[in-house]
């Protein structure tokens, strides 16, 4: 297949190039007047638009074995008012705090997708792996698939701007992020009567989440409700490190599932990016935009724009 270009910015209207910084362990940043941080980028097997191959220790990693892409994305919540701290490393500004089922993550496409014959097969493994998963794939216009951001990522860290530990540290980690919850109880609460009962308990006047684990916490965030009690508000650092294993960029662009499925999607990818976003969810009255205020993006799209792409063997465009 032909070298691939990664771009990155806090709107798809304005995007930067960033293809340079993959696999390097070097961080692009982003400001707006929604959102400022930084993310790095590492995929597997990646190749740039002259065909230079790219490598990373970090799928050498024991805790990331299987991992073929990874986007990592820091950032801090600040008021637009001003909090008076400075920060070595990344600071994030949403206008007004944010519940945490109103941020969301994950793909949204231009236009309609071609699907292969069996797709069914990988949204029943997406919503096996996140349940909080919601999706319209077949739409004829902007298709999408999108999840509340502290349900779905696989590796997630918050803390509190007067309790981070040595600051902010850099970014990237020369280690792998790993879940750390232990400060959610100094967030904004609005907690629930069935919450209180069910998941947490109270210290000092301080929620305490016991999670223990990624699963925990995913588990309890599929829940609508618990996510909105909870709000990020201006002194909250999030650091995540959104990766998965099941699709493979190089030496073609395939989707495997368990069980030994696979989908190559070169036959049915037309060159649309491969677009990675963080934004608030959208308003049933804007059926047609899952996302509005949009904190970031990333997009993976061909180097070549003129090369004929997925024209192998004409196979049914039917979906399961």
């Amino acid at each position: 297949m032909p070298g691939l270009r990664v771009r990155a910015g806090t709107c798809v209207e304005d995007l930067q190039d960033i293809t340079e910084l993959v696999n390097t362990g070097r961080a692009h940043p982003f400001h707006s007047e929604k959102f400022e941080g930084q993310v790095a980028i590492y995929i597997k097997g990646f190749r740039n638009s002259r065909g230079q191959p790219s490598y990373s220790e970090y799928f050498q990693r024991p805790d990331r074995k299987g991992i073929t892409w990874s986007v990592q994305v820091k950032g801090e919540y600040t008021p637009r008012w001003g909090s008076g701290h400075t920060h070595n490393c990344t600071q994030g500004r949403f206008l007004q705090p944010r519940s945490a089922n109103e941020i969301l993550l994950g793909n949204t496409f231009d236009r309609a997708l071609r699907l292969p014959w069996g797709s069914s097969l990988a949204l029943q493994f997406a919503k096996f792996v996140d349940p909080a998963l919601e999706h319209d794939l077949t739409s004829d216009t902007k298709p999408w698939a999108l999840s509340p951001l502290v349900a779905t990522v696989p590796h997630f860290m918050h803390a509190r701007v007067d309790h981070a530990p040595g600051g902010q540290g850099e970014f990237p980690p020369r280690t792998s992020i790993s879940d750390d919850t232990s400060q959610l109880g100094m967030t904004s609460m609005s907690p629930t009567k069935n919450n209180l009962k069910v998941a947490q308990t109270y210290k000092d006047d301080r929620a305490v989440f016991p999670l223990r684990t990624p699963g925990e916490r995913k588990k309890y965030f599929s829940k609508e409700t618990n996510r909105k009690d909870l709000v990020f508000g201006p002194d909250d650092i999030i650091t995540i490190d959104f990766c998965y294993g099941f699709l493979e960029f190089y030496p073609d662009i395939i989707l495997r599932l368990p069980a030994g499925i696979t989908f190559d999607l070169m036959k049915y990818w037309d060159k649309q990016p491969i677009r990675f976003v963080c934004g608030t969810r959208g308003g049933k009255e804007e059926s047609d935009e899952p996302i509005t205020d949009m904190f970031w993006c990333v997009e993976v799209v061909s180097a070549d724009d003129d090369e004929p792409v997925g024209e192998k063997e004409d196979d049914s465009d039917d979906v399961d």
